[in-house]
């Protein structure tokens, strides 16, 4: 009763003081939301809980977790034969304060390198129960689920089981993950909720809004329960931020941006992305993906123009660099538009995919302009997941799974041919300008 008293605490307070935080923002329509999902801790405090892999570099996966004993190993043994190990990577530990809350030791390693396509099993830090993971192939065909503003809700149950119904083998997510919004107790309760499904595949994040949490003059660090708890290998990408970073998987560069990252021309975020796109060899990855939270392209009335900054200050690097599709999350709803660059249909830029449909607790964003705009080609205020299969080098297929409750349903789905085999897209004129906009999708 003393340790749920201890964990429960935080919590309690943080409503008490502070019953603001919990308002959702804005006056828009939403359908209501299902019941949030709190996971208690059911394990010792020495034994790893919220564990989850994430891709670190070439042919490496990092494991982290979190203790509450402050003095457990931050070591990871692992092998291709359940219960026999023969390896052993030792990392680091780290933990964090944020108002009454103290976190648990938040434990990072990097283990590898790995064979592709192969199932490892693995323990950490000598105790607890053991895990396994499948690497991603080396090659095509790859598939990547992937779902935003997920939350912990019913919902989120339901897309997580959605997902896991079906393989893949990397799940991508553009941003807000537990809606912990301040109250800590929730970043550990989303981490039990994850386990699951994040200690099998890689889980690749980007910041959204919900994981800023500054607090005028009593903590004005942004990030600081995101940045300890998820980190992404922005080192092993050259990048100076945790909220801004790539990696290769599988014939596949894949981008995740920071919206709440400076991302003007004279910052570091987009300084790396110049220096980042320009090292792409698209005859080793020929698709090229990008990940951000707050959209470029939006018909729905919530978080109007809230990434127009941001476009204007990008697009044109993704444009140049021929990036295939770009994900976004924020608006509570799934939106596919077609290749779009500068505000008009071209068939050089991206497929823009709004995606923030997971499961959030704050319902759906129900309410979109009208007439259409015919920039967007499908648009529905359901919650869901997106599945990107990479077949080959050339073509892609996404489909977009709304929930029911006892399965998913593709209710949209689109093939497309990379950029980079399109040779009008790459032979341009004096003006800078593709020579032919006549491709099909």
């Amino acid at each position: 009763m003393e340790k749920l008293y201890l964990r429960a605490f935080p919590l309690l307070v943080t409503i008490l003081l502070f019953p603001h935080l919990l308002q959702s923002q804005g006056c828009l329509s939403r359908q209501p939301p299902r019941p949030m999902v709190f996971t208690p801790h059911d394990r010792s405090d020495a034994d790893p809980q919220q564990v989850h892999i994430s891709l670190a570099g070439k042919d490496h996966i990092r494991v982290s977790w979190v203790t509450d004993t402050k003095d457990s190993k931050s070591i990871v043994e692992y092998g291709e034969t359940p219960g026999k190990y023969n390896a052993l990577a030792t990392g680091e530990h780290t933990s964090y304060k944020y108002f009454f809350y103290s976190s648990g030791e938040i434990h990072h390693v990097k283990i590898g390198p790995l064979k592709p396509s192969t199932t490892y099993f693995y323990r950490c830090g000598d105790s607890g129960p053991e895990f396994s993971f499948r690497t991603p192939p080396s090659g095509f065909p790859i598939e990547f689920a992937v779902a935003g503003d997920l939350g912990q809700t019913e919902w989120t149950a339901s897309t997580l089981a959605h997902v896991d119904s079906e393989d893949y083998d990397v799940f991508l997510l553009p941003g807000d993950l537990s809606y912990a919004d301040f109250q800590q107790p929730l970043w550990d309760s989303f981490g039990r909720l994850v386990e699951p499904y994040a200690t099998r595949r890689p889980w690749m994040v980007t910041e959204g809004n919900h994981e800023i949490e500054i607090f005028p003059i009593i903590h004005h660090h942004g990030f600081t329960s995101y940045n300890a708890r998820w980190l992404m290998p922005y080192e092993e990408s050259g990048s100076t931020s945790n909220l801004y970073y790539s990696f290769d998987v599988a014939g596949t560069h894949v981008i995740m941006l920071g919206s709440y990252a400076d991302f003007d021309a004279k910052s570091s975020q987009y300084k790396w992305l110049k220096a980042d796109l320009a090292q792409v060899d698209r005859k080793k990855t020929p698709w090229m993906v990008v990940l951000l939270h707050a959209p470029w392209y939006n018909t729905n009335t919530a978080h109007q123009g809230e990434g127009d900054s941001m476009r204007k200050s990008m697009e044109e690097l993704l444009y140049t660099a021929r990036v295939d599709v770009v994900f976004s999350g924020h608006v509570h709803a799934y939106e596919r538009f077609t290749r779009v660059y500068n505000n008009e249909e071209n068939q050089c830029g991206p497929l823009y995919v709004t995606i923030g449909d997971g499961g959030n607790r704050e319902g759906l964003a129900l309410t979109f302009k009208d007439p259409a705009s015919p920039l967007s080609l499908f648009r529905e205020a359901s919650f869901g997941h997106g599945r990107l299969r990479m077949v080959n080098e050339t073509h892609a297929h996404w489909s977009w799974q709304r929930n029911n409750d006892s399965n998913a349903v593709v209710a949209d789905q689109v093939w497309f041919e990379s950029l980079s085999a399109s040779k009008a897209c790459w032979n341009v004129d004096d003006q800078g300008l593709p020579s032919s906009h006549k491709e099909e999708l």
